[in-house]
């Protein structure tokens, strides 16, 4: 799924075409289809990305393996564009489908490949995920921001079933059971994750429904002004606080309403374009502080750092100190924006040049 990325999406698709998955596709005489789903884009990245497609559709030794297409969506917003993939696009012979950004490289030459076996040889599970590196955590000479943004990333580490919206693969019967409200403005993957976990909010959360694949692995872009930072905390806390609404409303439908839940979100968002707004305004109103956005705002930090091992609870602390002083300032930044009305609230962070810089070779 891209949205202007045209800086960084050519260096992505040549890292996906150089995976293993389409040797193996050839030798199990199967196929796979590669979407480029650019939404509202206003710069050349759908020229590009047809560009490569036409290339190594030409020059790709396992070429009789995949069908590569861009699709052009007018309307911009990651969940149009996942809705649109998933439902409309994709095909429904599929058996697995996968999900990454546009602005990411691959670590491991085998990422995909153990996405997908890790769902065939785990048939409990129904998402699996593989490891996310910073640009920066290759660096020879680490700044001190550099540290803190490392550390914050080793903390986050700690939660259970944890799983990024940058590169993901889900079963394909289940992936099409789940649809998102038009206006989820972000954190897809934390509903997703909510949903997957709980069985469509029916049972007690399961986090073995997310397998770690043992050779899956990406590279993405830190985040290192203070601006880029401050922004995009603030995209998290909206993100976080419009989710924690969406399922407290879903919890409260009944049980056949749950476990329908594309149709039951697709029937809202038809009759009633407004719905998902107005409860999220309606929470708003109801709370007085803007560390009510959502439950344990004042302590997740704290509680990923206790659960890290041994001295690292010692080194990581002045990390968790710095992340919660963050914290605060996005989530009364976040609280002020919502209060003036819900709406989309997802800023471009300035271009650094690690992410294609010699040295970040995939393995």
């Amino acid at each position: 799924m891209a949205w202007n990325e045209e800086d960084s999406i050519r260096t992505t698709l040549e890292s996906l075409f150089r995976q293993s998955i389409f040797e193996k596709l050839g030798a199990r005489q199967r196929r796979c289809e590669i979407f480029c789903i650019a939404n509202g884009c206003t710069d050349r990245t759908v020229e590009v990305a047809r560009d490569v497609f036409a290339q190594m559709a030409r020059e790709h030794v396992h070429a009789d393996t995949f069908t590569a297409k861009v699709v052009e969506l007018e309307e911009p917003g990651r969940s149009n564009a996942w809705n649109r993939f998933v439902h409309d696009f994709s095909a429904k012979e599929s058996q697995f489908i996968c999900l990454m950004d546009a602005d990411i490289i691959f670590r491991q030459r085998d990422t995909i490949l153990s996405l997908v076996k890790t769902l065939e040889q785990d048939t409990h599970a129904w998402v699996s995920t593989g490891r996310h590196y910073k640009d920066i955590y290759f660096k020879e000479n680490k700044s001190l921001r550099d540290r803190v943004s490392l550390a914050t990333s080793a903390m986050t580490g700690t939660i259970a079933g944890g799983f990024s919206g940058q590169l993901y693969c889900l079963r394909a019967p289940v992936i099409r059971k789940i649809r998102l409200p038009r206006d989820l403005v972000a954190n897809d993957d934390g509903f997703i994750k909510a949903v997957v976990c709980t069985d469509f909010l029916t049972r007690e959360s399961d986090t073995t429904r997310i397998a770690s694949a043992p050779n899956a692995a990406i590279i993405y872009e830190a985040y290192i002004t203070l601006r880029d930072v401050m922004n995009n905390q603030m995209r998290q806390m909206i993100g976080q606080t419009t989710v924690h609404v969406l399922l407290e409303h879903l919890k409260s439908l009944p049980v056949e309403s749950r476990e329908r839940l594309a149709e039951t979100v697709g029937l809202n968002d038809r009759q009633d374009p407004e719905w998902f707004r107005r409860i999220n305004e309606r929470h708003i109103r109801g709370i007085r502080h803007f560390w009510q956005l959502f439950p344990g705002i004042l302590t997740f930090r704290f509680k990923r750092l206790g659960k890290l091992p041994g001295i690292k609870k010692v080194t990581h602390a002045p990390a968790a100190a710095v992340g919660f002083v963050v914290t605060m300032i996005s989530c009364w930044r976040a609280f002020r924006y919502l209060r003036g009305g819900m709406s989309p609230y997802w800023p471009k962070p300035t271009r650094q040049t690690l992410l294609g810089a010699p040295g970040f070779e995939t393995k």
